[in-house]
């Protein structure tokens, strides 16, 4: 069975980090281990929140208690997405270090969650160029927006060919494999967003209907079920169209119940077997 130590934020009410991941990762089939980095009462969208910002010394404590259980060698993946801080991210590093040294063969997914398209960097100063600097370059699958790419790569990207070229960039500085979300270029349908994946043998990418409006939390659902279907496949072409498939059935249900926070409960079975499929379109 595949194992994912997802190292995430969590919330009481609703779904974001590693309270949008575990849940969609468990119902697909793998075992799922998180370690939160916050416990807020609710996503940081709402006017307010309440609860406790861990240290990196309480993960590191955590990922150690693993350790001593021995079995911290059943890692297949190490998922992260918000960090919090710097000093959170160097913790992280060192976690997915010891994860690889007792499994070789284990990757690192990173969502590299610092801002978007009209909403700038959220995330606290330092944060951006930690990940740019020190985390690029450790992570195996990156899974950054199309604005987060860009800043990554230092470009800026607005035809397909510079999405696809500012991938390579990123893949050039770490990764292997890199999922660009919620790219939008010239000439594309207004209505339209496409997903796009890049390895070291091709680009594929999948478009879907823009739903017109924001889901906190669609982001670290998309890195979850895009590193799930990574495992099960080993096939980039084939991880982007099941993950377009099963974000967007899950959107479309959110949408339809007129829900503020992910639908996943409502949605679970489209996490299985999704409503809506489309196809995959190679690239290069």
């Amino acid at each position: 069975m595949t194992t994912i130590l997802s190292i995430q934020s969590s919330v009481a009410y609703g779904h974001v980090g590693n309270s949008a991941a575990t849940f969609p990762l468990m119902r697909v089939g793998c075992e799922v281990w998180p370690v939160l980095t916050v416990h807020f009462s609710n996503n940081t969208s709402y006017p307010g929140k309440k609860g406790p910002l861990l240290r990196p010394e309480d993960v590191h404590d955590v990922v150690a208690g693993i350790d001593d259980l021995g079995v911290l060698g059943r890692v297949d993946a190490v998922l992260t997405g918000y960090q919090g801080a710097p000093a959170m991210g160097a913790e992280i590093l060192e976690v997915v270090a010891l994860v690889k040294q007792r499994n070789p063969q284990a990757i690192y997914c990173c969502d590299p969650v610092m801002g978007d398209v009209g909403r700038g960097m959220y995330v606290l100063p330092g944060i951006p160029e930690f990940v740019r600097d020190h985390v690029v370059a450790a992570a195996d699958v990156m899974t950054p927006n199309h604005f987060e790419l860009n800043f990554l790569t230092g470009r800026e990207s607005s035809t397909l060919d510079e999405v696809l070229d500012a991938a390579g960039a990123l893949r050039a500085q770490g990764p292997e494999v890199v999922l660009v979300t919620s790219v939008v270029v010239d000439g594309a349908a207004d209505d339209t967003v496409m997903m796009v994946a890049v390895d070291g043998e091709g680009a594929w990418g999948v478009t879907t209907p823009l739903l017109g409006r924001t889901f906190t939390g669609s982001g670290d659902l998309t890195a979850a079920m895009f590193l799930a279907a990574l495992l099960a496949t080993g096939s980039p072409e084939r991880a982007v169209g099941r993950t377009a498939d099963v974000v967007y059935s899950v959107l479309e249900r959110t949408t339809q119940l007129d829900q503020r926070e992910l639908a996943l409960v409502a949605a679970q079975d489209d996490l299985v077997s999704p409503r809506f499929t489309f196809e995959v379109t190679r690239l290069r």
